[in-house]
């Protein structure tokens, strides 16, 4: 099972968004303080210190996507040099789509759970939290899919919410529950963001009438 799909596109804007918009925000955040320190020392060390984070964070994705067997141990080794700053988020998540490609769930779930805590916004958070509960599906662990899909997120990630619930009852064998997740995130605007979710609702459709 994809366990990447719309939310791997979030992931990728508020990427862009922080990359592009990342030293600006400092530069705000100085001019609050500049009251209170040099504008000019503060200025250039953080925006110096951001730039350095971007830049390890640059290479520890360089060599994920070259593959290199250090990639893990110096992809942790930022993480815990950078456990406040949102590239640590994405780092993990990188750490736990290379343990998914291994089909590695103990380990794929250990590393989001580190993205949760890590997580610097609610999206980020949110979607850290939908891709656990696609890995507990992938363990078999229905109860922990569905008790990590009830924890507080934005309404705007309702559907995808719905449609892995949906999948969750779908696997137990629960296809009343699944025909009414499948729906609530038709509902939330879902058929846009995942065009085979009406596919499952015709699916679910097809069986009731033929047990009727």
């Amino acid at each position: 099972m994809e366990i990447y799909q719309s939310e791997e596109q979030q992931v990728e804007a508020i990427k862009k968004y922080w990359s592009e918009n990342g030293n600006s925000l400092i530069a705000g955040l100085v001019i609050g303080l500049s009251a209170f320190v040099g504008w000019n020392y503060y200025q250039d060390s953080k925006v110096e210190a951001q730039e350095n984070v971007s830049a390890n964070f640059e290479k520890a994705m360089l060599a994920f996507d070259n593959q290199q067997s250090d990639f893990k141990a110096n992809t942790e080794k930022f993480i815990a040099e950078n456990d406040k700053n949102a590239y640590s988020v994405f780092a993990a998540f990188a750490l736990a789509k290379q343990e998914v490609s291994t089909e590695n769930w103990s380990a794929a779930e250990q590393h989001l759970n580190q993205a949760v805590e890590l997580a610097t916004s609610d999206s980020l958070q949110s979607i850290a939290l939908l891709r656990l509960a696609r890995v507990h599906i992938q363990q078999e662990n229905y109860a922990a899919a569905l008790a990590t899909l009830e924890k507080p997120m934005p309404e705007s990630f309702k559907a995808s919410v719905e449609v892995i619930k949906g999948d969750t009852y779908l696997l137990q064998g629960k296809n009343d529950l699944a025909k009414v997740a499948y729906q609530a995130a038709a509902d939330a605007g879902g058929l846009t963001a995942n065009p085979s979710l009406q596919m499952k609702i015709d699916d679910l459709a097809t069986t009731t009438t033929v047990a009727k």
